[in-house]
């Protein structure tokens, strides 16, 4: 089986997968002071409540937007699994062709999420992933990533709002039935949930014009994804795991290198 991380800014995702099948999905915490050992009996507690052994797993691979964790994670892996993970580097085989001007300022969660999208629906596609940032990518129909845009993710905003005014309080991140909202509170739902859907139908839009071509198809993966996907017309697939089916594909393709 092989084990994939997808290690965010919030959240770190995994999830073990016997060939294309996913046999369980997980998620931690990221943080930054936890250690190799923390992570690793962490780990160890999963794969031991759902009666899987460290050894059936045959290979690792991961991504990361927090470089300040690789080591640890890095360290966590040789010590509980006895191998080195595989990583999103120069030299991997992705079957993507990378337009960026500088390919490697692309996070490798984008990159992920690219080649699942173009393997698994196919291209043209767009890829819009609702974290702590949200992120947009464009992957033409020969597989190439042309680039994307990045703004604040939906909590991000929220939080920006509430710490940045002096009586706007905190509230809960939820969509509320009208635009017109006739509280404080759902003031702010509606215009941080709403304004939001808006813009995601914009970038859409415009990436869709600025590609030229007809049938493209959006998938969008992310915790938030659900606040917006019911409202947002723009959106063809819901896929919640789509950065870490892409991590799978990417090992698969290298997987003599392992």
């Amino acid at each position: 089986m092989i084990l994939t991380l997808d290690i965010g800014n919030t959240n770190m995702k995994t999830a073990l997968f016997d060939g294309m099948e996913m046999k369980q999905y997980w998620r931690l915490s990221t943080n930054r002071n936890r250690t190799s050992d923390e992570y690793g009996m962490a780990m160890m507690n999963l794969l031991n409540h759902y009666g899987i052994d460290r050894s059936e797993v045959e290979g690792i691979m991961m991504s990361s937007v927090v470089p300040q964790i690789n080591f640890t994670i890095e360290h966590m892996c040789r010590s509980y699994f006895g191998m080195e993970p595989m990583k999103i580097e120069p030299g991997v085989k992705t079957g993507i062709n990378i337009k960026y001007e500088n390919p490697r300022e692309l996070g490798s969660d984008r990159i992920a999420n690219a080649v699942g999208a173009y393997e698994l629906y196919g291209g043209p596609c767009i890829t819009i992933d609702f974290g702590t940032a949200t992120s947009f990518g464009a992957i033409s129909a020969k597989g190439e990533f042309l680039g994307g845009a990045i703004c604040p993710g939906l909590r991000l905003a929220a939080d920006a709002l509430t710490e940045r005014t002096a009586k706007l309080p905190r509230f809960e991140l939820v969509k509320p039935e009208n635009v017109i909202g006739r509280n404080t509170v759902t003031n702010m739902q509606a215009g941080i949930v709403y304004g939001y859907i808006g813009q995601i139908k914009y970038l859409v839009n415009r990436m869709k014009k600025e590609m030229g071509v007809e049938g493209i198809k959006v998938i969008a993966t992310g915790g938030l994804a659900v606040l917006v996907a019911g409202e947002s017309s723009v959106i063809d697939v819901m896929d919640g795991l789509l950065t870490l089916k892409g991590l799978r594909i990417i090992y698969e393709k290298n997987a003599g290198k392992a």
